[in-house]
């Protein structure tokens, strides 16, 4: 059974991806209006209408401001556990009760032909998490918004045909630039966000584990680059003998719009 991901939009502007199989499709998070979502989908062969729902990590703004909107749309069931519901309910707008779903993090569940696992993230918001998605044999995960490397979540990241990794920033870039102090120092704690540096130690230790597909993602737009957070994770990989192209396949999603379609099939994955 294929495992289709595509990266809408991953950047800290908004974020938005795309994964299904069979007569199951979903995206995790909807951060950009309903409008530019649609259209990136339509670019890819994809239509609103054929999902069958709209997972959500946090609340923030730039992971839910599509969510309400494309649910009343297309009458869309949004899932969430209790703690995040309740952060983000007022910031949807009116949402169908029926539409409104309940999961406990840590609790495996289902929709449709895809099986799901909901883990913890440490990150400032009410209960965040992250999702590892099972389709027969084929397995993908999504980690990013992450303050730091921690067993807790990479224990459930491993093992995975792609995991959608966080490198949001480079330190000297976010310390140089132009945030305001308690902007930066929450970026740099421990719920904050995932450096360029620390996605490459991440990297190396989830190819040890068995991933073979790893796309970086959530990227700022004031304190990173493409190139760069690529060159740091690719050298962080060929310092310890792990060759980007032979041993794990390595790209960058784009911020700004659809990154080209994955697909996952036994113990492949390739783009289309």
């Amino acid at each position: 059974m294929e495992l289709r991901f595509c990266p809408l939009f991953s950047g800290s502007s908004g974020n938005s991806l795309y994964l299904g199989c069979n007569d199951t499709h979903l995206l995790v998070d909807a951060g950009m209006s309903g409008a530019k979502i649609t259209t990136e989908m339509e670019r890819v062969g994809l239509k609103p209408g054929d999902l069958s729902g709209i997972l959500i990590t946090h609340e923030h703004a730039d992971h839910i401001a599509g969510a309400g909107i494309l649910s009343r749309r297309y009458d869309l069931p949004i899932y969430a556990n209790e703690a995040t519901w309740a952060a983000m309910r007022d910031k949807l707008g009116n949402i169908s009760e029926k539409n409104i779903m309940l999961f406990e993090t840590g609790a495996d569940f289902h929709i449709g032909s895809l099986d799901i696992t909901p883990f913890s993230t440490p990150h400032d918001a009410a209960e965040p998490v992250g999702y590892s998605f099972y389709a027969g044999r084929n397995k993908l995960s999504i980690a990013t918004d992450l303050g730091t490397v921690k067993e807790s979540w990479m224990r459930h990241i491993e093992e995975s045909d792609l995991v959608l990794l966080e490198a949001n920033h480079d330190v000297d870039m976010l310390k140089a630039g132009r945030y305001p102090y308690d902007l930066k120092r929450r970026i740099l704690g421990n719920k904050g966000h995932l450096s360029n540096d620390s996605a490459g130690k991440a990297a190396v230790d989830l190819v040890k584990r068995g991933v073979r597909t790893i796309v970086l993602g959530h990227l700022s737009g004031e304190n990173n680059f493409p190139e760069l957070a690529y060159q740091s994770v690719c050298c962080a990989l060929q310092s310890e003998g792990i060759e980007p192209g032979r041993d794990v396949a390595l790209s960058v999603a784009s911020r700004d719009g659809a990154s080209g379609l994955y697909v996952i099939g036994g113990a492949r994955s390739e783009v289309r």
